[in-house]
Formats: C-alpha cells, sequence, structure tokens
C-alpha cells in the first residue's frame, strides 16, 4: 500500500507542452507512472511523445480528458496566472487528487481554491510543492526517483530540498520509504501535515513517519500535538530554519517567524513534547529511525 499515490493512479498533465511539463512528464512516464493523459488549451489532438516510454494523447479540456482516459489524479504546470483556474478546473472534472507543482500562485487566489477543491470532494496537494512519490508504484511531481526505495518509512515535508536530502540518507542506509509527500510552504496549502500522518497511520505499509517542518505558522505545533493524542506509529521531526533571525521570510512564503509561535525552538520543544524525536541535523535520520523501527 501506499497514500495519494499508488499502481492505480491514472495520471493527467496539466500544461504538459510547456517546458517543465513537458520534462517531468518524461520523468514520470519512465518511473512507471500511468500518464493517460495531457492537457494544453489549442492543442487537442496532438500527443506527447514519450519515446520508449510510450504516448500520450492531449487534448483540449479536463473534462474531456477524464471523460475518454478515466485519469483520476491530476498534476500541475501550468503559470502561476492561469493555475488557479487550472485546479479549479481539474475538480470540476472529477480529479479526486490533484498535485499543484507552480510556485506563485497568488494568496487570494488560493483563499477561492481551497473551499471550491473541499466542496467537490478532491484533494490538492500544494501548490509550490515538489508533489508525491510511492517508492516503486508512482512518481507524481517533481521528486527524483533515483534517490527513493521501497519500504516502510513515510516522508512528509514542507521542504522539497530537504525532502531529497533526507530520503538520500535513508535509501544510502538501506532504508525504504512508503510514500514521500512535499506539502509545499506556501500560506494556504491544501493537504497539511495532520491530514498526511492520519493517512499515514491508516496505511499498514509504514511502520514510521519523518516529519520536515521549518519556521513560521504553527503547523508543525498542531500535527506534533496530533501525534501525541492520535498516532500509533513513531515519528522523527526535524525544524528548517534555526538560525533564521526573526521577522525575515525565509525561502517559503510561509516561513516567516511573527512572535515566538514560529520559530524553530519554539517547534522542536513541541515535538520533544510530544513524543517526537528531534533530529538536529537531516543526517541524524538514519540513527533515529533505526531506533524506532
Amino acid at each position: 500500500m501506499a497514500i495519494f499515490v499508488d499502481r492505480d493512479t491514472r495520471l493527467v498533465v496539466q500544461g504538459i507542452t510547456g517546458r517543465d511539463g513537458s520534462f517531468h512528464t518524461q520523468q514520470m512516464m519512465e518511473y512507471g507512472t500511468r500518464v493517460v493523459a495531457g492537457v494544453t488549451p489549442g492543442k487537442g489532438g496532438q500527443s506527447f511523445d514519450g519515446g520508449a516510454a510510450g504516448s500520450v494523447p492531449i487534448f483540449d479540456s479536463m473534462d474531456t480528458a477524464v471523460r475518454e482516459t478515466g485519469a483520476n489524479t491530476a498534476v500541475i504546470y501550468v503559470p502561476p496566472a492561469f493555475a488557479a483556474d487550472a485546479v479549479m478546473e481539474a475538480a470540476e472534472a472529477g480529479i479526486t487528487f490533484i498535485v499543484a507543482i507552480t510556485e506563485g500562485i497568488p494568496v487570494l487566489d488560493m483563499t477561492r481554491v481551497y473551499p471550491y477543491v473541499k466542496e467537490r470532494g478532491a484533494r490538492l496537494l500544494g501548490p509550490n510543492c515538489p508533489g508525491a512519490l510511492s517508492p516503486g508504484r508512482a512518481k507524481v511531481g517533481i521528486m527524483p526517483g533515483q534517490i527513493v526505495r521501497e519500504g516502510n518509512v513515510g516522508v512528509v515535508s514542507r521542504s522539497g530540498t530537504l525532502t531529497y536530502e533526507v530520503v538520500y540518507q535513508l535509501t544510502q542506509a538501506g532504508i525504504g520509504q512508503s510514500t514521500c509527500v512535499g506539502i509545499g510552504g506556501d500560506p494556504i496549502i491544501g493537504t497539511n501535515f495532520i491530514d498526511c500522518l492520519e493517512a499515514f497511520e491508516a496505511d499498514p505499509e509504514t511502520a514510521a513517519v519523518v516529519m520536515i517542518g521549518e519556521i513560521g505558522g504553527t503547523d508543525e505545533q498542531e500535527a506534533a500535538a496530533y501525534v501525541k493524542q492520535s498516532l500509533s506509529k513513531p515519528v522523527v521531526g526535524f525544524i528548517a530554519g534555526q538560525t533564521a533571525p526573526p521577522g525575515r521570510r525565509m525561502g517559503h512564503a510561509g516561513a516567516i517567524i511573527s512572535g515566538s509561535a514560529g520559530t524553530a525552538e519554539e517547534k522542536m520543544q513541541s515535538f520533544e513534547d510530544n513524543a517526537i524525536q528531534v533530529m538536529k541535523r537531516p543526517s541524524d535520520v538514519v540513527e533515529l529511525i533505526r531506533g524506532v523501527l
């Protein structure tokens, strides 16, 4: 088993003919993901050439793509000005899992998108995220497939590059992953830490979880309280931005400290208070995970 994406994933790529969309479509197909359709308005009837991985039909609209191919998952490589509409189009077409890779979607747009997707019973991952990868099953987004291996450790992170670093450390040590999820670092996102922790708790193939947070906001503290109250599986955590100065944005739009609630120290203390073992540096993940498995 895995969470969010697996061998039953039937993927449609929105923005498949763009630079990023075409490059990552090729990567996803080569990994083994079932890419069944692409959508670029005005290019319906054409096809995407995936080489040895096959070809993918392109449609003008999500409604047609879903109806013709039975797609159940969408990934969005659409420019920021149009990405919100792309997410809502996917939800309206009946897609149940939407991954928004696009960075720079205006927060005001997301205030419309979030309830729209929820009302239609879909799950949104992102925006401004690397996606989800279930090793040996499916890769949706931009995570490098060569650094993962199949196993029983779930990974959820606000930071894309730190996800890669921690996954690489685990893989090099022979510790595989069940699913790796990047939730994104924008102020408004579709799937948070608690959503992922709940999914990992329900997944029989996940034995432990690595949670990677960062400064800004209180999502990590809320997730830590959830771990203590509702999770039966051990969790190892890391907080990025331990040397960041207060009041200055560091990296993600959501990574800004206001007051004391968003500091690395406060978040790390919350982890420790709620039975989450804390990594001082990403390389500590191997020792800590081995200790709880």
